[in-house]
């Protein structure tokens, strides 16, 4: 079969891979409109769940993405800088484009030919192709294209949001809220490599315009952020990758459904597909298991159509969850001003259950993370789970244990 994947992110280069790996006889190209090596990301979070389906999958290339990723074992909530709670949770995070500089190799090495600084203008250039693979981004061009068939709604959050770097580099994954003369702001942060952590700003419309965010320079945005956040920072500067560019690149989130998923021989895979809010952190692993679904299923299925209906509808099933989920914790952060002034442990247990209903035990659990001690126990049951886990699915995908690369609860 012959595939066309417009867009080189991590959907259409583990799709790219995954495919292959079922049928070598695919002949397989990646466009991706920006250079070898380019990307204006910061660090990708990773689950449990989806790194045991990338060991299935793929052992080689999940052995190196595994190979060194920085680690939470905790989850810090603080407010106007002098409250602290904890929230427990384990989590794995590597940069954004060391993920994929991996895959582009891994795709190469199977035979993938992947074209970098190609803009697709219209889909007459892929007349050849039997498959059209769209895993353009949110603003999918190849989708816009046949917008009336794939029937695209998308609906803009009300708050704004940043993504930037620093090389303060936190034990935990960390939420910290500011109370500023215009109102309240903050950010979520993780490590993705030993040197530098992923550092996104969010606040409501009114807060950003009150700041003078709509009005200021790149460099004295950064500035007046580094000045709010400057407890959380000690001293390190926060880092802006589209500064080259003379951006600062402030967004409002955008979260993207369609009526259907797949028109002719064009399917959509990823962002373009779908989207979810960004404080669950969901991005990059549902763009994979969207790789996986469809690589399985044109596998399974001789017939292109029955094999694009049965994607689609698997992964509909399969990202309902996480959809809702996404929903919840966008309103959540919208209306942070309706839950800030509770007790921090209050507070923080709102922000944990934002995503929708838990057990009466959450709550006795997190009550319990407050206590140092029990917080200690709680890392050191969560490190082993996961040490035990990650050796399990090695085990299952036949690579030596002995490979293997221990990876510590962070103390911090």
């Amino acid at each position: 079969m012959k595939i066309v994947c417009v867009g080189g992110g991590p959907a259409g280069l583990y799709f790219a891979i995954s495919a292959k790996l079922r049928n070598r006889d695919h002949d397989i190209t990646v466009i991706e409109r920006n250079p070898a090596g380019v990307t204006y990301g910061w660090g990708v979070t990773f689950s449990n769940p989806l790194l045991d389906s990338l060991y299935r999958n793929d052992p080689e290339s999940a052995r190196q993405i595994f190979d060194s990723p920085a680690s939470w074992g905790n989850q810090e909530v603080h407010v106007r800088g002098t409250q602290q709670a904890h929230l427990g949770g384990y989590g794995f995070a590597i940069g954004r484009k060391h993920l994929l500089d991996i895959l582009v190799k891994r795709a190469m090495d199977l035979g993938v030919d992947i074209q970098f600084q190609r803009e697709v203008k219209d889909l007459s250039e892929f007349a050849d192709a039997d498959l059209i693979v769209a895993c353009d981004g949110a603003n999918s061009h190849v989708r816009r294209l046949r917008d009336e068939q794939f029937q695209t709604d998308a609906h803009v959050g009300r708050n704004k949001y940043i993504w930037l770097g620093t090389h303060r580099v936190f034990d935990s994954f960390m939420f910290a809220f500011e109370e500023t003369t215009a109102g309240w702001i903050w950010f979520y942060s993780y490590p993705y490599n030993a040197y530098t952590t992923t550092f996104i700003v969010e606040c409501s419309p009114e807060t950003w315009q009150g700041l003078g965010f709509d009005k200021l320079e790149p460099d004295a945005s950064l500035k007046l952020l580094e000045e709010i956040f400057a407890h959380h920072l000690d001293g390190h500067p926060l880092m802006n990758s589209m500064r080259d560019l003379g951006k600062i690149p402030w967004l409002n989130f955008t979260r993207i459904t369609n009526t259907s998923w797949h028109h002719d021989n064009i399917v959509l895979m990823g962002d373009a597909a779908h989207t979810t809010h960004f404080s669950i952190g969901s991005g990059t692993t549902l763009a994979m298991q969207d790789a996986i679904g469809l690589a399985e299923s044109l596998d399974t299925h001789g017939d292109l159509q029955v094999a694009l209906k049965n994607y689609e509808e698997k992964r509909r099933v399969e990202i309902m969850g996480l959809q809702s989920a996404a929903i919840n914790s966008t309103e959540w952060f919208e209306n942070v001003p309706s839950y800030i002034d509770q007790s921090i442990t209050q507070f923080a247990y709102s922000l944990w259950k934002r995503r929708g209903r838990y057990p009466l035990w959450r709550y006795h659990l997190h009550l319990a993370t407050q206590i140092a001690t029990l917080r200690r126990l709680r890392r050191s049951i969560s490190a082993l789970r996961n040490d035990l886990r990650a050796r399990r699915r090695m085990k299952l995908a036949d690579i030596p244990v002995s490979g293997y690369h221990h990876i510590e609860a962070s103390t911090g």
